[in-house]
């Protein structure tokens, strides 16, 4: 797929200049495009004015995440103590992401990108307001008040869904934080100081598909295709809080 082909099919479902844009992706599932080709014309279509960011998470800094728990299965405790002892530090100029895709990586190392200082769920962005949505990502908060997603809540930003489900929209997780006395636990990553433990909201994923089939008979949620994927674009605010509610009572 051309840049071209792929900026016409981006702003025919919605995609347009000026947006700020919070992408999730899984190229693989668009076709044959490569991660600059995709970069390129989320940049085209945005412009100048419009700022695009992406989750640059590193769950595996951690020992309390599934991705840590899962590499160290059937380790003996002296081969998992090694193990742990040996983990960098979370470094946000340095340390790839996992599991975020060939775009989210991209768009990381592209030169002028900000990255938000979390040790396991950070943002990075490219775009005029960069800066100002990745400033001050509270250590002790994942994804709520103090986290780049509530900016871009202030900001109308959009999300854009792009080859991925609802299982991957972290904004969602903002809804969390915004429920009374959500369940907290206890987390622990390694920053620059060494292992550090702290305490948050009890992230959940299990809910999101039946929210998202929920968000897809709202007016505001447009489907449609890019390449073989099936994509999805939405206001964050308005899916922020209409999970707000939708969670409320279940």
């Amino acid at each position: 797929m051309t840049r071209r082909e792929l900026s016409a099919q981006l702003r025919r479902l919605g995609v347009a200049s000026g947006q700020v844009l919070l992408v999730h992706s899984a190229l693989s599932r668009i076709g044959d495009v490569t991660a600059a080709t995709a970069a390129g014309a989320l940049r085209e279509v945005v412009g100048q004015e419009g700022t695009l960011v992406v989750p640059t998470q590193t769950a595996d800094n951690s020992d309390t995440s599934r991705e840590h728990l899962e590499r160290i299965a059937g380790m003996s405790p002296g081969q998992v103590a090694a193990f742990r002892a040996a983990m960098p530090a979370f470094d946000p100029l340095t340390t790839p992401s996992t599991g975020m895709g060939r775009l989210a990586e991209h768009i990381r190392t592209t030169e002028g990108a900000v990255r938000s200082a979390h040790p396991q769920t950070s943002f990075a962005a490219l775009g005029p307001m960069a800066a100002k949505l990745m400033d001050d990502h509270a250590r002790d908060c994942h994804l709520g008040e103090h986290s780049p997603l509530a900016r871009l809540y202030e900001a109308n930003a959009w999300i854009l869904l792009m080859g991925v489900g609802y299982t991957s929209c972290t904004a969602l997780h903002l809804a969390e934080y915004r429920l009374p006395d959500p369940p907290i636990r206890t987390y622990r990553c390694v920053v620059e100081e060494g292992w550090w433990e702290y305490q948050d909201v009890d992230l959940r994923d299990a809910h999101l598909a039946e929210l998202g089939a929920e968000l897809d008979k709202t007016e505001f949620s447009r489907k449609g295709g890019i390449g073989r994927a099936e994509c999805r674009l939405l206001p964050l605010a308005s899916a922020v809080d209409f999970a707000v509610n939708w969670l409320a009572v279940k």
